[in-house]
């Protein structure tokens, strides 16, 4: 299994208000350090770096306007205001207008969706890296490894085309699996398996019949991204049907999200999928601080072991997961059940 890396992701270290209080952000550098350090460790396979990013690909996913935005708002950011991150303070909720603002601050209400979720001097460089690592990995599989792995950091699964947060500037999923269906995939299955619902991947990807999406995560009704993740989410248009969404109790333990896992993957390969992209979300852990699933780490390689018994090529990129001491070894456990070691 060749794991796709790189050191660019330590520029990024945003801010976020956190029940009242601002300060750092949960989504920190060591979280991909540690990872990396385990995956060496397990002797798991190669580490190589990411190709450079295709910007064609990424604009199929991601909306222009908001590319030029992205990439250049830290810059105006520092031209105008004396403070460590461009955070927005208004956003545009029910019965506020869709108009986009001319200014900065009112543009970064108008393209996040969250105060979790700040842009500091690194995060363009960062993110873009995070999205080559993702399209790096899904060409591996593409050219004909059976499975691979992105160490993508910031995670991705929380953007949406032209919206940031939930620590996620740009999806990394969606890139990995536009890049499948451009390869020749007849339709891609996407499995997000972190603990919040993958609202940004959703939305790319809801009116689309190429690219199938399921979700298991905490029940919308409690626990962010709260907005969208419902069961009744199940398409629209061309898309319609082509949605899952599998909302579960707090303190689900790993028997009741085993059971998601299988129904969300029998799901996938009754409509009839010939790639899959997993979002990997550690925060399923009993240990996660910011979350309130019950996994402990022997549950992971039972994990892996489920998903290459589907026998589908393969593309595992990195959203959440936030417990420090047990995120390597968890990470591991999945990559290790894949291959059949764990």
């Amino acid at each position: 299994m060749r794991t796709v890396a790189s050191d660019d992701h330590r520029s990024h270290h945003s801010t976020e208000l956190d029940r009242g209080r601002l300060g750092p952000s949960w989504e920190r550098p060591e979280r991909a350090d540690l990872i990396l350090e385990a995956i060496a460790s397990a002797r798991l396979g190669p580490i190589v770096p990411p190709a450079p990013l295709d910007r064609d690909l990424l604009a199929r996913v991601h909306d222009a306007e908001y590319l030029t935005f992205l990439e250049s708002a830290w810059d105006r950011w520092a031209a105008e205001y004396d403070a460590p991150a461009a955070m927005g303070i208004a956003w545009p909720s029910r019965r506020l207008g869709r108009q986009r603002p001319e200014d900065l601050v009112g543009q970064l209400g108008y393209h996040s969706f969250a105060a979790d979720c700040s842009i500091v001097s690194g995060t363009w460089m960062a993110a873009t890296t995070s999205v080559a690592i993702a399209q790096t990995a899904a060409q591996i599989v593409a050219d004909g490894d059976p499975v691979s792995f992105g160490l993508c950091r910031p995670p991705g699964h929380h953007a949406m085309s032209d919206q940031f947060g939930g620590y996620c500037y740009l999806n990394n999923a969606a890139v990995a699996a536009q890049l499948l269906v451009e390869r020749g995939a007849t339709r891609v299955g996407i499995l997000d398996l972190d603990h919040h619902h993958g609202n940004g991947t959703q939305d790319i990807f809801f009116a689309r019949p190429d690219v199938a999406f399921c979700s298991l995560h905490a029940d919308p009704l409690q626990r962010f991204p709260w907005y969208l993740g419902h069961a009744d989410e199940r398409g629209a248009g061309a898309g319609e049907g082509y949605s899952r969404n599998l909302p579960l109790p707090l303190g689900t333990a790993a028997f009741a999200w085993m059971d998601a896992l299988d129904h969300g993957l029998s799901w996938l390969e009754g409509i009839g999928i010939d790639a899959l992209v997993v979002s990997l979300g550690v925060d399923t852990s009993i240990d996660d601080p910011i979350s309130d699933f019950a996994l402990a780490t022997a549950d992971y390689p039972p994990v892996g072991r489920r998903l290459a018994a589907t026998g589908l090529p393969t593309v595992i990129v990195l959203e959440g997961g936030y417990a420090t001491e047990t995120l390597g070894p968890n990470v591991v456990g999945v990559l290790d059940g894949f291959l059949q070691r764990g």
